[in-house]
């Protein structure tokens, strides 16, 4: 057995064809047993099978032959279990022989608490307290439910019956063709599955509600829920019918299984997971309540709908061969979620919001630790963390650059012929290139494994000299530290006008442009002649390109000119404000510079450009808390004036007829005037939670502005005032909506008093919060992050018990570390973990200690700005 512990993957002495799996789970006692047998195909000389398989007990194996003349069965002389490499090793005294066999197991596991493998979730009915049961296989936890080949490339077709009580709803990636009751039980058979890899098997059992619709060529598609919230899956099933006629039409290819299941599970890890025809997802992204739920809400599940649905595709019909290529998956389907929502619904511009998927990519991958979009995987423990904005984000970003480039309707074509060529099958990225490539005629090869082979993207400087751009590539770090790489970019850069444009590559370190010949505009103002004088030039036009860009002084100058005109784009006021931020960050550009050019966004009101500016002021307040603590006033002073233009448009109370960006907004702006110390905004958010308080359904508290009502009301919470504290529990304990649950667990977690905080963070472990929505209360108050961190060492057994290995623990550690700035904090850090780390936070924990280094960096820069102080009091009481 030895020598084969530790492989990152599955010998292929025989491969998997057809799994018939039986399965019978008791909820009271939560456990399950059952039987599988698997159709395999013996490929070589073995007198093992090594199969994937963790917390099972497994027994009475054997392997069955039988050809016309004869029948053989033959009984393993060992089997042996480890945990550690997570395999079932048959050893067997005999060669085994060559051809199709069968099987055939019995096994035993628990219904566990982890929200992994096959698992219980809670809910109540009637008052009672239940338990289903759910599975949750991506990334490699099928093996905690059945033994098997639980890599993505052995795909099979799946046979599945269960036994469950009669009275429960138990569901499966397939229809239902039989059901027998006996009693208090029922034995329910579902149709085989078309091939499949073992992660997108699905299975849920226990009481739900459920509506229902079809497709136009006659798919039936349900949204399942708990019972009494059916009306609330309706929007979602009206998403889900319209995304799958609008893939069929863009994949050309139809939807691949009779029907399709979505269905909201009230324990849930992450945000949805795509199994074949039976989708799980958390409540919040699936179930949308008229009443109680916000803008962001509805918008959020839109996205994760279409998301999930993309994957039907891209990811289950089509599949990775192997987590180095789940960007694959996850990239595209985040890509096409937005190519959908936005066909769906275009007044919400979601493209423009876009461009804060690419911004979450571009920080992680400023970090010396990050990680290339293709990573080696070695072993079964490693892939949860890379479920993160390298493969998400940063994968439809580059895919969003390279559609752009090679057009969208060449894109579209190649990318149909690609899943027709694969469909049923595994792909490597250079599948997807290839395709691409023959499609278009263009190096997709060449210019893409740049971007997906190596770790990190170029910064492009761009400069004036003797009438000519200058432009050098370079990585990008946030720690100011300069990186190897170079890249194949596509440049876009506009002249003065959005009419004036010039696309090339930039294929080596430095190239120049002469903008007079390729644009015909000038520079520099000209003395008589025809020459158009160029007012700004403004690269990565719609900022479709996944790099950074930081412009000469001059150049720059002229882009703040434009954005305080209103001359540019949306899409192009954000990834100016952007990469100066991230300049800054990097200590590449000095913050006074940065914040004149907040100031020309005085009157903004764009809902994405108003959203990462306040973002952007959350984090120079940190920063200022360490560097200049005596500027705090006056700087937060500057912040608010500029979010007071665009709260006195929109006020507290919705117009009739406004926009959906205009009620994201409102809840937005205000949250952060409250926040910054706004004491009208405070006031009127405790004015209006009062209300709330005595009446659910007060027209003063729609579901837009909670949060900024919630925020306002903890600002005046301390250790003697606890009175809205304790309101805000209330109305937690009394909600049944999830999406409530996590507004106010956000909302208690900015308090800026840290004996307050502390009751927080020990809530969020206690039995009235469900362990997945603990992350929602972790972003505490900066002023509270040391008590945080105290917090987080005293409970680090009991948090590292509940979340076991999951990825979830991460984010206990980036959310607690990260904020720091002190080089002995790091060190602190660094050692309470030298022995606690697990593999599935390694690369979190290093990433959080990064960020320390790097906000420290940034500290001591600021401290040496001279021109800091005045800039700030100047800015602080300048009138808007």
């Amino acid at each position: 057995m030895d020598q084969f512990k530790g492989q990152p993957r599955l010998p292929k002495f025989a491969v998997p064809k057809r799994y018939d799996i039986y399965i019978k789970p008791d909820l009271c006692l939560c456990k399950f047993s059952g039987s599988v047998a698997i159709d395999i195909d013996i490929l070589s000389d073995t007198r093992f099978l090594v199969l994937s398989a963790a917390d099972l007990l497994v027994h009475d194996a054997s392997v069955s032959f039988a050809n016309q003349k004869s029948s053989k069965v033959i009984q393993p002389s060992s089997i042996q279990a480890c945990e550690v490499s997570q395999i079932l090793v048959l050893e067997f005294a005999e060669t085994l022989p060559f051809g199709l066999g069968t099987l055939r197991m019995d096994f035993e596991g628990i219904l566990n608490d982890n929200m992994k493998g096959f698992y219980r979730s809670t809910y109540e009915h009637n008052g009672e307290k239940k338990n289903m049961a759910v599975t949750q296989f991506e990334p490699v936890d099928a093996r905690r439910c059945f033994p098997c080949w639980d890599e993505p490339a052995f795909k099979a077709t799946f046979k599945i019956t269960l036994d469950v009580p009669s009275e429960l709803v138990a569901l499966s990636n397939m229809p239902i063709v039989e059901e027998k009751v006996n009693g208090d039980l029922k034995t329910v058979s579902y149709q085989e599955s078309p091939i499949m890899s073992t992660y997108l098997v699905a299975i849920v059992v226990g009481l739900f509600d459920y509506v229902e619709d079809h497709t136009t060529d006659g798919v039936k598609v349900r949204v399942y829920c708990q019972v009494g919230k059916a009306n609330q899956g309706k929007f979602a099933l009206d998403v889900a019918v319209k995304t799958l006629d609008l893939y069929k039409e863009y994949f050309a290819v139809p939807y691949s299984l009779p029907k399709l299941d979505m269905i909201a599970i009230p324990d849930f890890a992450a945000g949805a997971m795509e199994n074949y025809g039976l989708v799980t997802y958390r409540e919040t992204a699936l179930l949308y309540d008229d009443q109680h739920s916000a803008a962001a809400n509805k918008q959020r599940v839109a996205t994760v709908v279409a998301h999930e649905l993309a994957h039907q595709w891209f990811g289950n019909l089509v599949t990775m061969e192997w987590w180095t290529h789940l960007w694959l998956n996850e990239g595209f389907a985040t890509w096409v979620s937005y190519l959908a929502t936005d066909s769906l619904f275009p007044e919400w511009k979601v493209w423009n919001q876009f461009l804060e998927e690419s911004n979450h990519g571009l920080t992680l991958d400023a970090l010396a630790e990050s990680h290339p979009i293709e990573v080696e995987i070695n072993h079964a423990s490693e892939v949860d963390e890379i479920f993160d904005a390298i493969s998400y984000r940063k994968g439809a970003s580059i895919i969003r650059m390279l559609q752009s480039y090679l057009g969208p309707e060449c894109f579209q074509k190649s990318l149909a012929s690609y899943i027709k060529r694969h469909r049923c099958s595994n792909t490597k990225t250079e599948d997807l290139w290839a395709a691409l490539e023959e499609g278009s005629g263009e190096p997709v090869n060449k210019l893409m494994s740049s971007w997906t082979k190596q770790q990190g993207y170029p910064v492009v400087t761009v400069k004036v000299k003797d009438e000519k751009l200058v432009f050098e590539q370079s990585r990008f770090l946030s720690s100011g530290s300069s990186g190897e790489g170079q890249w194949i970019v596509p440049i876009t850069l506009c002249c003065g006008s959005y009419d004036v444009r010039k696309n090339f590559l930039l294929q080596t370190e430095t190239e120049s442009v002469d903008i007079k010949q390729s644009l015909g505009c000038s520079l520099s103002k000209c003395c008589g002649g025809n020459d158009k004088y160029c007012d700004w030039i403004k690269l990565n036009v719609d900022q479709t390109g996944f790099y950074r860009v930081k412009y000469d002084e001059d150049l720059a100058a002229k882009l703040r000119n434009a954005i305080e005109k209103n001359h540019l784009t949306t899409t192009d006021r954000f990834g100016i404000l952007d990469d100066a931020f991230a300049l800054s960050m990097a200590c590449q550009q000095s913050v006074t510079s940065l914040l004149t050019l907040m100031g020309a966004y005085r009157e903004e009101l764009d809902y994405t450009v108003l959203s990462n500016l306040i973002s952007i002021s959350y984090k120079l307040e940190r920063i200022a808390a360490d560097a200049v603590p005596e500027l705090l006033d006056n700087l937060r002073q500057f912040f608010t004036n500029i979010f007071q233009f665009a709260a006195e448009k929109l006020g507290w109370d919705p117009k009739p007829g406004e926009s959906h960006l205009d009620a994201m907004l409102r809840g937005e702006i205000l949250t952060a005037l409250a926040l910054f110390g706004h004491e009208q905004t405070i006031q009127e958010g405790n004015r209006r939670c009062l209300a709330f308080l005595d009446d659910r359904s007060t027209p003063l508290l729609p579901p837009d502005i909670r949060k900024a009502a919630y925020v306002a009301v903890m600002q005046t919470v301390n250790a003697s005032n606890r009175s809205g504290y304790e309101s805000l529990l209330r109305i937690y304990r009394e909600s049944d909506l999830s999406q409530e649950k996590t507004r106010i667990l956000s909302s208690l977690a900015s308090c800026p008093d840290p004996n307050i905080i502390l009751e927080v963070l020990n809530f969020l472990l206690s039995s009235e919060v469900r362990s997945q929505d603990a992350i929602f209360g972790l972003g505490v108050n900066w002023k509270a992050r040391e008590t945080a961190w105290t917090w987080l060492k005293a409970k680090w057994e009991e948090i590292s018990k509940i979340f076991d290995s999951g990825f979830l623990i991460g984010r206990f550690v980036s959310a607690t570390v990260s904020p720091f700035a002190s080089y002995e904090k790091a060190k602190e850090v660094e050692e309470f973990f030298a022995s606690r780390v697990k593999p599935s936070m390694a690369r979190t924990l290093k990433q959080s200690i990064e960020r320390v280094h790097i906000n420290l960096r940034w500290v001591q820069s600021v401290q040496k700005e001279r021109d800091l102080p005045n800039a700030i009091n100047e800015l602080a009481w300048r009138r808007y």
